[in-house]
């Protein structure tokens, strides 16, 4: 019996930064720390302990597990909101000060998730910029949930596969951990990869 793949939140903002990236860590189980990963790691330090407290009015509730059945996600919030009226608002943070719409889908995701599990409808969510110390507000709108329901299909489609998708070869390789599995330059011409199987693997044979 085939089982659709569970899709997880974070995979999400993997496969917007690169399909690629997404694949080696999701499926074939790749991870390398970088001077990003350690500083997200360590500013994700607060928001990783489970708890609960009020801030602002509000109960604020952190490393809060999530799922939604309809869309086969899994993951977690770093700190979900509940306002007066027992509302629900998702919050990510970040380190540095941009994102992209990376972040937004993965704030949405979270969203739908709160919504299947509440039963109630999740109006917006915040992200938080540590560098700038600055928090945005977030519209879950039909543009970004539709965004974010084709980005999970991506994923999922991604999950199933035997292969992994084509690198970038861009400037975005350069900051990127899994740069030496990647291996983008080599990849991305055929040409280079005759070359390097030549000289690391077939050679170790003579």
């Amino acid at each position: 019996m085939n089982v659709d793949p569970v899709v997880p939140i974070a995979a999400l903002e993997h496969h917007a930064y690169c399909p690629r990236q997404c694949a080696l860590i999701h499926v074939d189980g790749v991870w390398t720390d970088n001077v990003h990963t350690v500083a997200g790691e360590r500013g994700h330090a607060r928001a990783d302990t489970p708890g609960q407290r009020r801030e602002r009015g509000r109960l604020v509730v952190r490393a809060l597990p999530l799922w939604s059945e309809r869309l086969g996600l899994s993951g977690r919030a770093d700190a979900v909101e509940f306002d007066q009226r027992g509302l629900a608002a998702p919050v990510e943070y970040k380190i540095g000060g941009r994102h992209g719409g990376a972040a937004h889908i993965q704030l949405c995701a979270q969203a739908l998730c709160l919504e299947e599990m509440l039963g109630e409808p999740v109006a917006a969510g915040f992200l938080w910029f540590s560098a700038p110390r600055r928090r945005i507000t977030v519209a879950i709108d039909a543009d970004l949930r539709r965004t974010t329901e084709n980005r999970i299909d991506e994923v999922r489609t991604i999950l199933r596969s035997e292969h992994l998708p084509a690198p970038a070869n861009d400037a975005r390789c350069r900051e990127c951990q899994l740069l030496g599995h990647c291996l983008p330059g080599v990849c991305a011409d055929p040409a280079a990869i005759t070359r390097y199987l030549a000289r690391e693997v077939f050679a170790c044979e003579s």
